[in-house]
């Protein structure tokens, strides 16, 4: 668990934290994409979607909207060779989540997913990829379905032309302000360590992420037990060596039995 004094601006709970401050969420969107946004529906910060109980859902770090966009802002620190997939998984969700509301094909608003990377995610050394669905056999004819994936390569800022992004992705690289608004990100961090309610908060989310890994590697290993159960079982090994092995009792075996 990393002290709190020693959170940066790309650690998760930094990150959203900042981004909870309405004017430079405001304003980091419109630098990064380079658009007006008349106005930013408060952050929402972790948004889970998960639009029918056994399917899956997906946690966004913070999703915005405000009167004709949508945005999905995601930090991504180590290298993730599925972050493409990902993307189209978070887009597909967010639309679900907009077409459950009882809203239209047609009234589908402009949406952004946006992954700022501390590596390149692609391996072509672009400080920006940006991607919109086009046709092959006319690159210049776009499918117009509202849908953009933009990937920030903060390693590579500076190849940066754009003096703003630049200076956003230097600070995300090296935590090295280069203007006025860095400085307010970094100035805002330093608030934020002052604050024990945010110290706590931290504590406590750790805490719980704790706990939910552990449950996680136990709900793991009682999963691996039952599966080697099954393998036994079709084998036609013996409950009592099958207990021995996986460690369940005897009535789990004998109900895994019934469901073979």
């Amino acid at each position: 668990m990393k002290k709190f004094e020693n959170l940066k601006f790309t650690d998760h709970y930094m990150f959203e934290k900042v981004l909870q401050n309405h004017e430079i969420c405001k304003e980091l969107l419109e630098r990064l994409l380079k658009i007006k946004i008349d106005h930013l529906e408060y952050p929402e910060i972790e948004k889970t979607i998960s639009p029918y109980y056994e399917t899956r859902g997906v946690r966004l770090d913070v999703y915005l909207k405000d009167s004709d966009k949508i945005f999905d802002i995601e930090l991504q620190n180590s290298i993730d060779i599925d972050l493409p997939l990902r993307t189209r998984f978070y887009q597909s969700m967010v639309d679900t989540d907009n077409l459950l509301k009882g809203q239209h094909y047609s009234e589908l608003p402009q949406s952004y997913v946006i992954f700022i990377c501390n590596y390149d995610p692609f391996n072509s050394d672009l400080p920006i990829y940006t991607f919109r669905n086009y046709c092959e056999e006319n690159k210049n004819l776009l499918l117009q379905d509202k849908s953009i994936k933009k990937f920030y390569n903060a390693l590579a800022y500076e190849k940066e032309n754009d003096i703003e992004i630049r200076a956003f992705l230097q600070y995300t690289c090296k935590e090295e302000t280069a203007d006025e608004f860095t400085n307010r990100i970094a100035s805002l961090i330093h608030t934020i360590k002052q604050q024990e309610v945010s110290r706590q908060e931290y504590q406590t989310m750790n805490i719980h992420d704790q706990d939910t890994f552990r449950r996680g590697k136990k709900e793991g290993a009682e999963q691996k037990a039952i599966e080697t159960a099954k393998k036994l079982l079709s084998f036609g090994d013996s409950i009592e060596k099958i207990m021995q092995v996986t460690g369940l009792t005897k009535e789990e075996i004998e109900q895994l039995l019934q469901e073979i």
